[in-house]
This record gives structure tokens, sequence and C-alpha cells, in this order.
């Protein structure tokens, strides 16, 4: 009796000690190669202004009649585009700095924090203002940029599917450096 009173003991012991308790997987996403960061000019002949893209983008050229000057830039391996749109200043800088800042903030019920980033180049009288939402929002990066007297550029970030922040982050990221980089070399002609 002892003997088998000495291994229920133990087999009801070794099941407890042996179970954990259940834990929920995390989410996992698929690993993002991304290439290097490679640059190259785009200088379209009559647009009044001129950057560096990245070499993975492409160039769409989206004016129609009443707004020329509009492009995208295109990343297809990141299911991606860059939406820019240009407005010429005429007495009216207020306004479109005012209507880039209400769109950013259209974004805020999805948006856990919008950091703003001042630019300046004097020597090339390009200023203006670059926007990162946090959290899943549709444009997770924009920013405008002006002359202050003939010349605004206005630029939304956006991806071709469901907005995911945890799986998007790589990206986005990415993506930034190649903004910046965009940002720095932009000249007006």
């Amino acid at each position: 009796m002892k003997n088998k009173l000495f291994i229920l003991i133990l087999l009801i012991s070794c099941c407890v000690a042996c179970s954990k308790p259940s834990v929920p997987k995390e989410y996992g996403y698929f690993r993002i190669d991304l290439p290097p960061h490679t640059y190259q000019l785009m200088d379209i002949e009559h647009f009044p202004y001129h950057f560096e893209y990245a070499k993975m983008a492409q160039i769409k050229d989206v004016s129609y009649e009443k707004e020329k000057y509009w492009i995208n830039v295109v990343y297809p391996q990141l299911n991606a585009y860059l939406h820019c749109s240009y407005k010429p200043v005429k007495k009216n800088l207020k306004q479109l700095t005012d209507d880039a800042q209400e769109f950013v903030y259209s974004h805020a019920m999805k948006a856990s924090a919008i950091p703003e980033t001042e630019y300046y180049n004097h020597d090339n009288r390009v200023y203006g203002m670059l926007y990162q939402m946090k959290g899943n929002t549709a444009s997770p990066i924009q920013f405008y940029l002006t002359d202050s007297t003939k010349h605004f550029f206005r630029a939304a970030l956006y991806f071709n599917n469901i907005p995911n922040q945890d799986s998007l982050a790589p990206v986005i990221d990415y993506l930034r450096e190649d903004i910046m980089m965009m940002m720095e070399t932009f000249r007006w002609k």
C-alpha cells in the first residue's frame, strides 16, 4: 500500500512540476532585407525644384491641369510612395503652412505622438517642417519645404496596406533616412 501511495504521489508531483503556465506567443513579422542607401538626382527640366532620391525608387508625374509639378516617389519593393505636391506662393504662405499642418494633425486621433522637427538651409533658401506620426496612422511621415516667397512643396509617405506601426517600423526608419536626404539636397531652380 505504501508503494502504491508513493508512486501515486510521485506521478502527481511530476505532472504538476513539469507543466508550464501557458503564455500567449508574441506576434512575429517577416524580416525585411533593406538595400543600402544610394541616391540619384531628380531633375525634371521644367520643374521648379530638384533633389536627390533613392535609386530603388521611381518618379511618377501625377500633375494634372490645375496642379503642376506634382509627383509620387514610388518604392515598388516596399509597397510605399511619397506623394509630393507643389504650390506657388502668392501672398498665401500662411494658408499653405496652415493647410499642411491641418493635414498632419488630422491624423491625431490615431497618432500617439506627432514630433515636429524644424528644417533650415539658409544658403539655399529652403525652410520647412518634418512631422513623424507615431502609431497606426495612414501617413507616418510628412513634411513641407518653402523659400517663403515663391515656392511651397509638401510630401506625405503612404503605404499600400493597412497601417501597422510594429511591422512597418523598420521600413519607416529606412524611408525616413531617404526623406532626410531628399530634404537636405532639395533646391529651388
